[in-house]
């Protein structure tokens, strides 16, 4: 199995939560490619209104990837 598909697998697992946060500990997670950052993105816009993601400890690059590809989207939060 990719590295892929069960970042694919985590990421509809997480959405499938019905509470308003959904909190995604990265901090074992090295690097995130541009296909990753767009399955976040994706599962990220398909939530319904008012849910978000709360990414804690991501890989350095991925919140500027995010912020230069999905600028001000309000369903991805990276905590500080």
């Amino acid at each position: 199995m990719s590295t892929r598909t069960v970042w694919r697998q985590a990421l509809k697992q997480l959405a499938e939560h019905r509470t308003d946060v959904l909190h995604l500990d990265l901090s074992r997670v090295r690097f995130v490619d541009m296909a990753g950052a767009t399955d976040l993105a994706v599962a990220a816009q398909r939530l319904p209104e008012g849910q978000r993601i709360v990414l804690y400890r991501p890989p350095a690059h991925l919140p500027r990837i995010l912020e230069l590809f999905w600028p001000g989207m309000a369903a991805i939060e990276v905590a500080a």
